[in-house]
């Protein structure tokens, strides 16, 4: 019996990865029948605009599959929202996001990280577009396979990157840009866990650290709902309508002002009703931030579909724009069926192929609860804020992500630092008496912070018993790192992210360069 559950167990996945290609090469010939039908010029150019089609549809999926998932991974890993109701949810706001506030014009070569006046011809930038376009759509297949999160737009950077010099040299590259998306690699991650770290431990020090944590919910939940009622506003108006509404930075930060002004006075009464109904521990605070939890999930996928689309559409446009108008396209309308290509490709991908990377990064880097989640949608729309006016190339990916381990790494040192207190009580209680020892510490769990620095204090001043040894605290480190943060796959990660722009240029290379033998007489 065992043995036949094994082969049922494996026929079913077997089964639901044939599904899924399936679904998604049936996306892809679809693209490509459509194309055919609508294509208005024939010949190689046609052929070729087809082509482009295809890989922008197979880009747009591999967008959906692996970028997507820092937007709702938190929500998913900390059981706000359950997985089939976060792919939902992405899959209709940022499809939505890319229809309505993707733009009508794209800039296709992304960041001007190479020189457009060194682009020999048309020809030569179809190829360039295409090559790049493919690339970096099978990195990300490749990183979503080895559950690696990584950047879309670094991605596609190196894509053109790496086409652009296999097309006109060294000299075509904007290496000033290029050394801004590497210190980005550090940038990105070091500032959303750092942010995300700060809002747990005011979260933790405002609410969870006090004695009545219920009232302190009261007082404080609210405030926090407005910061990022704000900090969404302020993001989504800089970011998500940029392509609609140009506003800037000074009225879009007093417009998120509004919102949160007004997000405030709506909730403070539903916080302190529902608060009411609650037990005063600090595990049900969790249940008070579910909702704002869901609205972030929204609106982070809302505003990645209007930005990120561009990623699997921008080229396909430029291709498109270079076909009908005969040169070199820095600058490109996007058609709507181009525009369609891209929002169904995002939304499928996210469908089909998503939940690996939800789970990765809401589950399996460290474990999430409701307020760790709300602290790291917090920094994704801060520190994409704060980038954006000190013109840091920051990618949201990385900063999601990055999130993530800040509150992981916050957690492990508290958890360190707690148990470290809990070692220095009971080798201060020379007595010998264990329920000594069980009240104090009873004692000592059920005190706020301040209380808990009072009662260390005057028992070392009653004790000089010498606390534990340094070997003992680097066993104690050592088991609480293993047990909250996953450092596997940190490096898996970090790796993945270091060497995203040099693969993708390479691949993009080689494939220019097999083009333009092919397609050369």
């Amino acid at each position: 019996m065992f043995n036949i559950n094994k082969v049922e167990k494996a026929a079913q996945l077997n089964r639901d990865e044939l599904f899924r290609f399936g679904a998604a090469l049936l996306f892809i010939v679809g693209i490509m029948l459509f194309t055919i039908v609508r294509v208005g010029e024939s010949g190689t150019h046609g052929v070729l605009l087809v082509i482009a089609a295809m890989i922008g549809g197979y880009m747009a999926m591999n967008i959906g599959a692996n970028d997507v998932a820092n937007n709702v991974g938190p929500a998913v890993g900390s059981h706000a929202i359950t997985l089939v109701g976060a792919v939902t949810i992405a899959a209709v706001f940022e499809a939505s996001g890319a229809l309505i506030a993707g733009g009508d014009v794209v800039g296709t070569i992304k960041k001007g990280i190479i020189d457009p006046d060194l682009i020999g011809d048309r020809d030569t930038f179809i190829w360039l577009m295409i090559a790049a376009l493919l690339a970096a759509a099978l990195w990300l297949n490749l990183a979503t396979a080895l559950g690696a999160p990584v950047s879309t737009t670094h991605s596609i950077v190196g894509g053109v990157l790496g086409a652009g010099i296999a097309a006109g040299g060294w000299a075509i590259a904007d290496w000033i840009q290029v050394a801004k998306i590497a210190a980005s690699w550090v940038i990105s991650p070091v500032l959303g866990g750092m942010i995300a770290a700060a809002f747990l431990y005011l979260i933790k020090r405002t609410i969870t650290y006090q004695d009545d944590v219920m009232a302190a919910a009261k007082r404080v939940v609210p405030i926090l709902v407005a910061a990022m009622a704000w900090a969404f506003g302020t993001y989504l108006i800089l970011k998500g309508v940029k392509q609609m509404w140009k506003v800037p930075f000074g009225a879009a930060v007093l417009i998120g002002l509004g919102i949160a002004v007004a997000v405030y006075l709506v909730v403070k009464p539903q916080i302190a009703k529902m608060a009411t109904r609650l037990e005063n521990h600090k595990e049900n605070v969790n249940d008070l931030f579910t909702y704002p939890l869901i609205f972030a999930a929204a609106l982070l996928s809302f505003a990645h579909g209007a930005n990120d689309v561009a990623n699997a559409v921008g080229p396909l446009a430029g291709i498109n724009e270079a076909i009908v108008g005969g040169g070199v396209a820095t600058k490109a309308a996007i058609p709507t069926w181009v525009l369609l290509v891209g929002a169904l490709g995002i939304a499928i991908g996210l469908a089909l192929y998503g939940p690996k990377l939800i789970r990765t990064v809401g589950s399996e880097i460290t474990e999430l609860d409701r307020m760790r989640a709300f602290c790291i949608a917090m920094a994704a729309a801060i520190t994409v804020i704060i980038a954006s006016q000190l013109g840091l190339p920051v990618s949201s990916t990385h900063i999601a992500v990055g999130g993530v381990f800040g509150v992981g790494f916050l957690r492990e040192y508290l958890k360190v630092n707690y148990a470290r207190m809990v070692e220095d009580i009971r080798h201060h209680h020379d007595d010998g008496n264990p329920e000594a020892v069980e009240a104090f510490l009873e004692r000592f769990e059920q005190a706020n912070v301040a209380i808990k620095g009072d009662m260390l204090r005057d028992l070392k001043r009653q004790s000089g018993e010498k606390l534990l040894r340094k070997r003992d605290r680097k066993s104690l480190d050592r088991i609480h790192r293993l047990e909250l943060v996953r450092r596997s796959l940190l490096l898996r990660i970090v790796a993945a992210w270091l060497i995203t722009v040099p693969f993708a240029g390479i691949l993009a290379a080689m494939f220019f360069f097999m083009m333009r033998g092919i397609m050369l007489p």
